[in-house]
């Protein structure tokens, strides 16, 4: 998945593990596996002791991808030493100065000793806390909401660090899984309602914490459990065991529904299913509802915008077969991965380059056929517009365009990152969906309705997904003047 192409922004990915020799290096490996989740920054803070034998921290962290980050060895191998480390991957909508003060892990020291955090999430409530805090003399290094965790735990009066966690994670609200560090410990924690996927695994001994079960596979290490919404994990070093606390009574389960439809790796398991089982689902119910068939009996091909919908796409074309269409899947798109983060363009503008640098039709594949392309959102609609130009001057009969959500209508408060309000292609037609395809080029248009996409989600309930971005319908209070700021809304 490329946080760089017209689609929701992707969340943080994070990474903890406490009692390895090789803390650093399967951290960096997790982040690796986890780039999908955050492109800009990421970052890696360790602990271990000095010659006093005191425990201390070890910090590197810079804008670029993991790989790039992290190029020269030494600074796994030599300086980031340690018996358990934190890791974070980040994307922000900030320039690119207040991005550096912003990438995390964030790293302090007070009166408990070291203390290190790394987030993925929103608290909805950071503004009205930060603003309590400033009055009451706190001084803020960044822009993060992240920050506000640091002081809460820092400026309670408990004499017991896990009771000060605890104390800090319930002033705050919205969507979050933290990771903290400690000078003995590992914490790791999740909302109430449980927003965002995480999961503990363990290798060789040594536990780990993560954003999604890839960061285990890639260090062959064994899911254990995820970790339950409104619970909080404390990993200690000299035990061999978790132990686990509650930050709040239990509450209705609200998971993002966006990260079954696109956020998280296929290959993942996620709030207790795998994501290509929902995927594959979501083709099916899609095919069900938003069939197509070629007018002269001939069969319909199916492709995918690569890379993201190519299971959903497996399920659509499954589905056709059993409803007694004729069809084919197909890789009609072939995508660049080697593109890198900027490149030239030779006189033409970004408008007009951009999607051919990314993506090619192959010809022999569409012409003269009913194409039938499945993507998996549409955001802007600006790529999709591009792309559906492309895929016409490979000379189709047909093209049909196939999504395996609803139509994207709200701001997210909860992690995503979504443009202004105004900018969403479905806001823009006021969620006339013919007159989006029509703007797209294409001979039709279906989305998949919330009902349809609850449908899809095996082994859940539907009522435990959040689809506020599709329904506008929040499950949480929302400080709507802290977002107003950031999606200028009215």
């Amino acid at each position: 998945m490329d946080c760089s192409t017209d689609k929701p922004t992707c969340n943080c990915g994070i990474f903890g593990i406490m009692g390895s020799d090789n803390a650093a290096v399967t951290t960096y490996y997790g982040l690796h596996s986890l780039q999908h989740r955050g492109q800009e920054a990421a970052g890696i803070v360790t602990a271990s002791h000095n010659a006093d034998k005191r425990p201390i921290f070890n910090i590197h962290k810079d804008i670029g991808l993991v790989s790039e980050v992290f190029k020269n060895p030494t600074i796994i191998t030599d300086i980031l030493k340690g018996y358990a480390a934190i890791g974070h991957n980040r994307y922000s909508t900030t320039g690119a100065s207040e991005s550096r003060k912003n990438i995390q892990p964030f790293v302090v020291n007070y009166r408990m000793g070291n203390l290190a955090i790394a987030h993925n999430g929103n608290l909805t409530n950071a503004k009205q806390i930060r603003d309590i805090l400033v009055n009451e003399g706190a001084i803020f290094q960044t822009s993060s909401d992240t920050e506000v965790m640091l002081h809460l735990i820092a400026r309670s009066r408990l004499d017991d660090q896990t009771d000060q966690i605890l104390d800090a994670l319930r002033k705050v609200e919205g969507a979050y899984c933290f990771v903290i560090l400690t000078d003995d410990k590992l914490i790791a924690a999740r909302d109430p309602n449980g927003f965002r996927p995480m999961c503990i695994g363990k290798l060789n001994g040594s536990y780990i914490t993560t954003s999604e079960t890839c960061a285990l596979d890639i260090n062959s290490a064994e899911y254990i459990r995820d970790i339950e919404p409104g619970e909080l994990v404390v990993i200690s070093r000299n035990s061999n065991e978790v132990k686990s606390y509650r930050i709040h009574p239990e509450q209705d389960k609200k998971h993002c529904i966006f990260e079954y439809i696109y956020f998280s790796r296929p290959d993942s398991r996620i709030f207790g299913t795998n994501v290509d089982k929902i995927r594959r689902k979501l083709g099916k119910v899609l095919a069900n509802n938003h069939p197509v068939v070629d007018p002269d009996g001939e069969k319909v091909i199916v492709i995918s915008v690569p890379d993201s919908s190519n299971t959903a796409a497996i399920g659509y074309q499954n589905q056709l077969e059993k409803l007694g269409i004729e069809s084919k899947l197909e890789i009609g798109l072939i995508r660049s991965h080697y593109i890198g983060r900027t490149f030239i363009q030779p006189g033409q503008s970004q408008r007009e380059i951009g999607v051919k640098v990314k993506f090619n039709t192959v010809k022999g594949v569409l012409e003269g056929r009913t194409v039938v392309l499945i993507d998996d959102s549409i955001v802007r609609g600006t790529t999709s517009k591009q792309l559906i130009s492309l895929i016409r001057e490979a000379k189709p009969k047909s093209i049909h365009f196939r999504i395996s959500s609803a139509p994207i209508l709200s701001p997210c408060y909860y992690g995503m990152d979504f443009p202004h309000k105004s900018e969403l292609v479905a806001n823009k037609f006021k969620g006339n969906i013919e007159d989006i395809g029509k703007h797209l080029g294409v001979d039709s248009l279906e989305y998949m309705t919330i009902d349809e996409m609850k449908e899809a989600m095996v082994d859940h309930e539907p009522d435990q997904f959040c689809a506020a971005c599709f329904s506008g319908i929040y499950p949480t209070n929302i400080d709507v003047n802290f977002k107003k700021e950031e999606y200028d809304m009215n």
